[in-house]
């Protein structure tokens, strides 16, 4: 039962953030601008991390998982199981927000869409592939780093949350112009499966550039960083 709860945390986690999040930017875009969405998006994990936190870990983030597995924090069934549920959350939260959008009398699918990613065509500023994949990593890598710093031992307890929401607010600011900010594969899954099109076709960059940032962090952390994290 306990491995359960820790299962429906991810997926509901996911749900919430994926509908917060690219909600912001689909609904009220327009009124709240890129500053508006990485806040919808940061402070989101802010409360989801001290509200599921306790039981799952808050993960809501297949990247974020894969990390943890690379670095032996959690183990392959739970990891599998985790990324299962994060993407059926992320999906679910997609569903529901264009069955909210179609309410409203100017919304269109193919027009508007559901905040998914994009680059060249479908990128919010027009950025290159190339442009992307790289971004996608890097930042991705730096929230990775934050999250394992502020995570660990020598870490203040209890104030996790606060860092890894701002740290995911600033990375958006950098990279919703660029991509639409993909940082969590499950993130971009439940928009591009429910638009299709050109976000389904290019969906393969926002699964892969942010596996392989969150890969790299962990090794970077458990070979280079974690044995000389000062104590506190």
């Amino acid at each position: 039962m306990n491995e359960w709860k820790k299962y429906l945390a991810e997926l509901l986690g996911t749900f919430i953030l994926i509908l917060i999040g690219t909600g912001s930017a689909v609904v009220a875009g327009e009124h709240i601008g890129f500053l508006g969405i990485a806040l919808a998006f940061g402070l989101t994990v802010v409360a989801m991390v001290y509200a599921i936190g306790p039981i799952s870990g808050c993960h809501i983030n297949p990247a974020i998982t894969l990390a943890m597995l690379v670095n032996g924090k959690i183990g392959s069934k739970d990891a599998v199981i985790y990324i299962i549920v994060q993407c059926i959350g992320a999906v679910i939260a997609s569903l529901l927000l264009l069955s909210i959008m179609t309410g409203h009398p100017g919304y269109d699918l193919a027009t508007n869409g559901l905040g998914q990613n994009g680059y060249g065509v479908a990128s919010p500023d027009g950025y290159s592939m190339v442009s992307g994949l790289i971004a996608e990593v890097v930042l991705t890598f730096v929230f990775l780093l934050v999250i394992f710093g502020v995570t660990s031992k020598s870490a203040p307890a209890g104030f996790a949350g606060i860092p890894i929401g701002l740290a995911l607010t600033v990375i958006l600011l950098v990279c919703i112009p660029i991509t639409g900010a993909s940082i969590n594969p499950a993130r971009s899954l439940g928009p591009a499966l429910v638009v299709g099109g050109t976000a389904l076709a290019q969906l393969w960059l926002f699964i892969i550039a942010p596996i392989i940032g969150a890969v790299i962090a962990a090794f970077v952390w458990k070979d280079l960083l974690e044995d000389t994290a000062a104590p506190a």
